[in-house]
């Protein structure tokens, strides 16, 4: 069943919709609370440890980017006062990845952490980038309501397609057509509700290239 797709607002729509999509802006009510994703996060404090469910190795590379490049787009994360939507692989979704470039399997987050780390800081860089959507805080209801919508991320020329299904499941198309699609973790939803910016846990690191 096709889904009609919501936003914040006309001025959202323009900001985080690309064009084609099926878009319609009721009236949503904004939300205006400033905590960052950054300090729910704990960027700048996380701490490898033995749970696959959290998101240790993603801030542990956002801080490695803002150490190599403080002057980097991944700093928004930081900025409560700018409305943003992170889709957020977990540990175990990032370890599924190095596993699989590495060709075997990796099991602890600082390896998994250092086989991110060594694409390059550029690339890790780039592959975060393509996990935020500037300019709208996309809260899950929102997102269980844009099937074939086509979001605009933060990595400049570079979307995401929202694949909705009835069970309910929330998939997001990216550039790797031999890696499965992320799926929304829906027990992981709303992290930072309330506020401007909020993420969503995913369970496969989504890519804007074919590896």
């Amino acid at each position: 069943m096709k889904k009609t797709t919501k936003v914040l607002g006309a001025a959202a729509s323009a900001a985080i919709f690309a064009a084609g999509a099926a878009v319609s802006a009721p009236a949503v009510q904004a939300m205006d609370g400033n905590t960052s994703l950054a300090s729910v996060l704990d960027v700048g404090n996380a701490e490898f440890d033995n749970s696959s469910k959290d998101f240790d190795i993603l801030t542990k590379a956002a801080e490695a980017v803002l150490a190599a490049k403080p002057d980097s787009p991944v700093a928004l994360l930081a900025d409560g006062d700018t409305a943003l939507t992170v889709f957020a692989p977990t540990d175990k979704a990032f370890k599924n990845l190095a596993s699989a470039l590495a060709g075997h399997k990796i099991k602890s987050e600082s390896d998994a952490f250092d086989a991110v780390a060594g694409l390059g800081i550029d690339t890790v860089e780039t592959v975060l980038l393509y996990h935020v959507i500037p300019g709208a805080t996309i809260t899950s209801d929102i997102a269980l309501e844009s099937d074939g919508a086509v979001l605009a991320t933060a990595l400049e020329g570079k979307n995401t397609k929202v694949l909705v299904s009835d069970d309910p499941s929330i998939r997001l198309r990216d550039y790797a057509p031999d890696f499965k699609n992320a799926k929304v973790i829906l027990s992981a939803v709303d992290i930072n509700k309330g506020n401007m910016q909020v993420a969503h846990g995913v369970d496969a690191v989504m890519l804007p290239f074919a590896p």
